[in-house]
């Protein structure tokens, strides 16, 4: 079972999710510092870089956004020129586009956008132009596979794109169209305020952390959501309603007397979990160093003794810390190069096991991440997409 909690503060909002009592996510969003991530612009191209194959795009924002020629060329690769045209042939300065931020800015760096638009919904993201069905590649199943490919196939116009969700793997076509019909209204509307618009104008905004979170996230009969506010219950309950029609309502308000992230024991594991040294339940421990180019974790045995040889101690430990840092990579949102170093295990075996339970548990983590494997050196290179500026340990501390 999930539990989405969620604390309403002046000026500010933080969300903690739990799963079967753990804390697995943490997030914070200022109600005058929203992220751009999925936001709508008609920008005007300011200048274009032969060099680089990118522009520099004015999206009414304090830094201009950067645009790169893969996000410009077709988002369907098959129909990409073999070979990549010059980028002025493509964009000149003064050009008006609409484009969708797909990285917020980060440091000194500016919005990273794009023309592959996309639109989430609950059981699909719908591309208006990229000409392909896909399914979710955590639905493992053949037979569900195809079941809603042909679906998409069926359901989609010719030059639309759609993504079947891992939610949507027994949902019902009707819903699936249902879904489908709103976006369409939504890009509609987009398209529509977009030619009525002088660059630079925002066209659409994102849904706040809370609403993403249950549009992604949420499993009607069996989540619930706890929020210390009664008029942002109200607000998300009215969303959670045009998202399910006539679904339940798990939406409470907290009106205890104890602060409502010490009641569930948000704040205690937080202040746990973002230390740097983070103890596993077992007796061993990690440790959990940041550098501007990579995030380095390191595994000690500690105070664990449980296995009957040194080997199959370091094994266990590393199980452990396997299952642990999946969940603090999350949790703390750590993007780029990750380097793990696990205690050295001598046989091919228990290495496996380690990377296959990594793998494992990795896979409840919606950002995209690749593991690539063990180096030559024994430690295990991974990397993880950040789209968002890093607030959660801005809030904690």
């Amino acid at each position: 079972m999930k539990r989405m909690i969620v604390h309403c503060k002046p000026g500010s909002t933080e969300m903690a999710l739990q799963e079967d009592g753990r804390l697995v996510e943490f997030a914070a969003e200022r109600c005058q510092a929203r992220g751009l991530v999925g936001s709508f612009f008609k920008g005007r191209v300011v200048n274009v870089l032969p060099g680089m194959q990118a522009a520099f795009v004015d999206i009414g924002q304090r830094k201009n956004a950067f645009l790169y020629i893969d996000d410009v060329l077709h988002p369907h690769l098959e129909r990409q020129p073999k070979v990549k045209p010059p980028i002025t042939e493509l964009l000149q300065p003064g050009q008006e586009i609409i484009v969708q931020v797909v990285k917020d800015a980060i440091g000194n760096k500016g919005p990273r956008i794009t023309t592959h638009y996309s639109l989430p919904g609950r059981w699909l993201v719908y591309m208006p132009s990229a000409a392909y069905v896909a399914v979710s590649k955590k639905i493992g199943e053949e037979d569900k596979r195809q079941r809603l490919k042909e679906i998409g196939e069926e359901l989609r116009h010719e030059e639309e794109g759609l993504i079947l969700r891992t939610v949507a793997e027994l949902e019902e076509r009707d819903a699936i169209a249902n879904d489908l019909s709103l976006l369409r209204k939504q890009w509609a509307a987009i398209v529509e305020k977009g030619s009525d618009s002088i660059a630079p104008a925002l066209l659409h905004q994102d849904l706040s952390m809370v609403q993403r979170l249950m549009r992604d996230v949420y499993s009607p009969g069996t989540d619930e959501i706890i929020m210390d506010c009664s008029e942002r219950a109200e607000e998300a309950a009215s969303f959670l309603e045009l998202m399910l029609p006539g679904g339940p309502q798990p939406i409470k308000t907290h009106d205890k007397e104890i602060p409502l992230f010490e009641y569930y024991g948000v704040q205690h594991q937080l202040e746990r979990d973002f230390q740097r040294k983070v103890w596993l339940p077992g007796g061993g421990y990690l440790v959990w160093d940041q550098t501007e180019a990579l995030t380095v974790i390191d595994v000690n045995t500690g105070k664990y003794i449980g296995g009957s040889s040194l080997e199959e101690t370091v094994f266990q430990t590393n199980l452990e810390a396997a299952a642990e840092m999946a969940r603090l990579i999350r949790l703390r949102d750590t993007g780029g190069i990750i380097i793990i170093d696990f205690i050295d295990m001598d046989r091919d075996e228990h290495r496996d096991a380690v990377l296959d339970k990594l793998h494992s548990c990795m896979q409840s983590d919606r950002t995209q991440h690749h593991i690539l494997g063990w180096t030559r050196l024994g430690l295990l290179e991974m990397t993880r997409k950040r789209l968002r500026e890093e607030t959660a340990t801005q809030s904690i501390q």
